[in-house]
């Protein structure tokens, strides 16, 4: 019986779930370039994402020293068991040097995990309106 259903589908139906259609017209077919991530204002400070659980400030120190002199160098790490929380900043003394470490270190291995290098993104100052402009709904006025 189920088989009788598939082969009665409309044509548009069978051909939205056929999985072995190579039409140009499927729902599914990418168009366009991939996007790319958008890169924040150029500074000496790094976000540095998909860091592994056991990667530590040291080591990550080490690895972005490569490019340039390092400043200051934190993995973020969970209070509770000690390990990363998979992000972390680096801070170079110019920015010549942090984009060298953007260059060098987005999308490569560090302790067999892809990671990501960005310009980090400031954060507003007490009290101003957050960047994205959303407001609390439920916050006292």
């Amino acid at each position: 019986m189920a088989m009788r259903a598939a082969v009665a589908a409309p044509r548009g139906l069978r051909r939205l779930f056929c999985t072995n259609s190579t039409s140009p017209s499927s729902p599914f077919t990418l168009t366009g370039p991939p996007t790319t991530r958008q890169m924040g204002e150029p500074s000496t400070n790094l976000f540095v994402s998909g860091l592994n659980k056991r990667t530590t400030t040291e080591k990550l120190r080490e690895e972005f020293a490569k490019f340039g002199e390092v400043v200051h160098a934190r993995v973020v790490t969970d209070r509770v068991s000690g390990y990363s929380k998979g992000f972390g900043f680096v801070k170079y003394a110019t920015i010549e040097e942090a984009s060298k470490g953007i260059q060098g270190m987005d999308g490569k291995f560090l302790d067999g995990w892809v990671i990501f290098a960005e310009y980090a993104k400031s954060s507003p100052a007490p009290g101003q309106q957050p960047a994205n402009n959303m407001t609390n709904p439920y916050a006292r006025q």
